[in-house]
């Protein structure tokens, strides 16, 4: 009888709005109890969860309750069912890699960083996900063959209405509870994290729509009035720089290598194979690290967002953060005006300026975005061998990129800044295979960490055969070499597996680890100085350009960066990521929780005096980010001239036929050609670059040998 019932109900068009909403309840509880961490701390943030979808879902499925004709209202709840459905598996898919939620920006952006992520989706994919569709396709087959019957009645107005209302009625509730555990959520900074646990992933992407909106509307209405406020900020904030620094490496070539996904943790460390033998990931990186012709710094953090890397370019060459939704590259990148470090140095020191990226050129929207950093020239994908053989979905591996990159580097006119983007450490950490398999695997349950050193030991191999190729061309000796990590490579829901291998536990790993594990390498390799070393201060990657610009000799005081010289006495050592976050020599404030850096636990009982503190942190954090989001958003470098530097045309700039145009230049020049390879008697240095696979570097090694723990 009851079954009866049931399926009568069904049968009816309240019956199947009322399927279709117990469905989506249960799949947003799939993913917030298995893939979405979103820090639930007591009974009532439980409660909040369970109950934050109803609204939204009740409410969007209730539209089909007003159409009167009977297929279109069945259409219609299944076509908002599936893309309500389609919503939440994408946001559990981005979630799985980038602990975070997806935005309208994100969205926006989708299309110019879509190539090659295909394997990673896949990576990405767990068994239990077929729950989010498989009932999608049962429901459209049960309507089909009439399984499940089509009422030709309407709902009535009054009841459609009610249901509207119900809905309403609920996120009122939702509201009050999340508001009651949550004071301000909706006007003070939170994380997405926030929103998502109190209101839900629907309303969260409608409240992020709203915002979107505005922040597009920051641009139409801005001025050069606006500026005022940021010259301020930039005034009372730059950083002198080191007397005895400044000019050290003025006139030489500046080559920055870009090591993805590579965090600090990876220097200097030994993974033990199952033998119990110590293997060296990166032995090249370390020997560069401990130079005293290198200024390392071991408290070098990325501030990096949902842009990762593209923020990470951002932030180094610009000295302004990314957006806090999206990417700048793909949002803003081809349409504001910069004031890039190649810019700079074309304009005040006759730098030609490149980067060279084995991977398509609209990847991150780069092929508009380095125009309006003026970058020269840009070399893609499209000038390099890429087959099968050596290459995977995010470009050519490390080895055959540098050495092929030789070519176009060679012909570039002295000094030139130079941008080499290493790809081959990138998520997923594809197992390397043929001759160069062999490095250790680690053995946790997570496939991802398992090949990471390896990917990393192939990494350092390949540039340590680009340094030996530097050497022999002569390019060394004039050169200033800058190696960072762009992010995190092992995400904040993947490190408790990588805690044993860093002498710790899963049960005792908190946020405080995850905020130290945000550092990365950062190097300033000078060759011929000897007053390098590793450097304590801390910092991030907003620092990097005037630090550079500085050891270049260029005087930044009259730029608009918010970093300060990292080498400088007046260096400030709070350092903000992107959500408002920070860090300190001495305190992390981290997931709305602060931590004393001495013994990494909770400050459960602060004193007034640390409270005021932390509020002076939080204000000055949150200026920093508000001013670049100020500049970003309203493209505010547009009305800057004091800098004196010419507004770029992105339209004379072009990236096809670049070979010839570099040979074109040394043809004009002649004998005053200051290229490589005009320096070389107009002859090739390509076949001073030496490569070897891991097999033939390591003969011994017959198959890939397992680790179980390293230090």
């Amino acid at each position: 009888m009851f079954k009866q019932k049931i399926s009568s109900f069904i049968n009816t068009r309240l019956g199947f709005f009322s399927l279709l909403a117990v469905l989506l309840w249960l799949k947003n509880i799939l993913a917030f109890t298995v893939d979405l961490k979103v820090g639930l701390e007591n009974p009532l943030q439980y409660f909040i969860v369970a109950i934050n979808p109803i609204a939204s879902t009740l409410l969007l499925l209730s539209v089909a309750l007003y159409i009167r004709r009977k297929a279109p209202s069945y259409v219609v709840m299944m076509i908002v069912y599936a893309a309500m459905t389609i919503l939440l598996y994408a946001n559990v898919n981005y979630y799985r890699e980038f602990t975070d939620f997806i935005t309208i920006n994100t969205m926006l952006g989708a299309g110019k960083v879509s190539s090659g992520l295909g394997e990673s989706a896949l990576r990405l994919f767990r068994w239990y996900d077929v729950f989010y569709f498989v009932d999608i396709l049962v429901l459209i087959l049960a309507l089909a063959f009439k399984k499940i019957k089509m009422q030709v009645a309407p709902v009535r107005a009054r009841m459609a209405f009610a249901v509207s209302a119900l809905s309403i009625m609920i996120f009122s509730g939702n509201l009050f509870l999340a508001e009651t555990d949550r004071p301000e959520l909706l006007t003070r900074t939170f994380s997405n994290d926030y929103l998502v646990k109190y209101l839900g992933i629907n309303t969260f992407t409608g409240y992020d729509a709203v915002q979107t909106y505005k922040t597009n509307q920051v641009r139409a209405k801005a001025s050069a009035t606006d500026l005022d406020a940021v010259k301020e900020y930039v005034r009372q904030h730059y950083a002198a720089p080191n007397d005895s620094l400044f000019g050290i490496a003025k006139g030489r070539n500046v080559i920055y290598i870009h090591l993805e996904s590579t965090q600090q943790f990876i220097i200097n460390y030994k993974l033990k194979d199952a033998n119990g033998v110590e293997h060296e990931v990166t032995p090249f990186l370390n020997s560069l690290y401990n130079s005293n012709s290198t200024y390392s710094f071991d408290n070098f953090f990325h501030q990096v967002k949902a842009g990762k890397t593209s923020d990470a370019e951002t932030l180094m060459e610009n000295s302004l953060f990314g957006l806090d939704q999206g990417s700048l590259f793909t949002q803003l990148g081809g349409k504001n005006t910069f004031q890039s470090a190649p810019n700079i140095l074309q304009q005040t020191q006759g730098y030609t300026s490149a980067v060279f990226h084995g991977n398509v050129g609209n990847f991150w929207n780069r092929n508009e975005t380095y125009k309006h950093f003026g970058y020269d020239y840009f070399f893609d994908s499209s000038y390099y061998d890429v087959n099968d053989e050596n290459s995977f979905q995010y470009g050519l591996m490390d080895k055959p990129f540098l050495n092929q990159s030789i070519k176009y580097l060679e012909r570039l006119q002295q000094p030139f800044y130079s941008k080499f983007i290493l790809v081959s450490n990138h998520f997923p950490y594809s197992e390397l295979s043929g001759n160069e398999a062999g490095f250790p695997q680690a053995t946790t349950d997570d496939e991802t960490i398992n090949n990471y050193f390896a990917t990393e030991n192939y990494m350092d191999t390949a540039i340590k055969e680009f340094f030996d190729y530097l050497k022999a061309s002569g390019l060394y000796d004039n050169s200033i070499i800058v190696l960072y990590g762009d992010h995190y490579g092992i995400s904040n829901s993947r490190n408790k597996e990588l805690a044993t291998l860093l002498g710790k536990t899963k049960d005792t790993w908190t946020d405080y680890d995850n905020a130290q594990m945000q550092r990365v390498p950062y190097m300033i390799h000078i060759p011929g100085t000897t007053s390098g070393g590793v450097n304590h201060t801390y910092g991030g990657e907003v620092d990097a350009l005037p630090t550079l610009l500085h050891l270049l000799g260029v005087d930044t005081s009259k730029y608009i960066q918010l970093g300060q010289d990292l080498l400088s006495k007046d260096h400030n050592q709070v350092v903000a990521f992107r959500d408002g976050s920070f860090v300190t020599p001495n305190y992390t404030y981290y997931g709305d929780t602060l931590y004393e850096n001495a013994t990494g636990q909770a400050v459960t009982e602060p004193s007034e005096k640390l409270k005021a503190q932390v509020k002076a942190w939080k204000k000055e954090v949150r200026e920093q980010l508000d001013t670049s989001d100020t500049i970003n958003n309203g493209d505010l470098l547009r009305f800057y001239t004091d800098s004196g530097l010419t507004t770029i045309d992105s339209t004379k700039y072009s990236y096809l036929k670049q070979m010839d145009r570099l040979e074109a230049i040394e043809n004009k020049l002649g004998e005053n050609s200051t290229s490589v390879y005009s320096k070389n008697g107009n002859k090739s240095t390509v076949d001073l670059f030496k490569t070897e696979t891991y097999k033939q570097l390591n003969p011994d090694t017959t198959s890939t040998t397992e680790s179980t723990s390293g230090k």
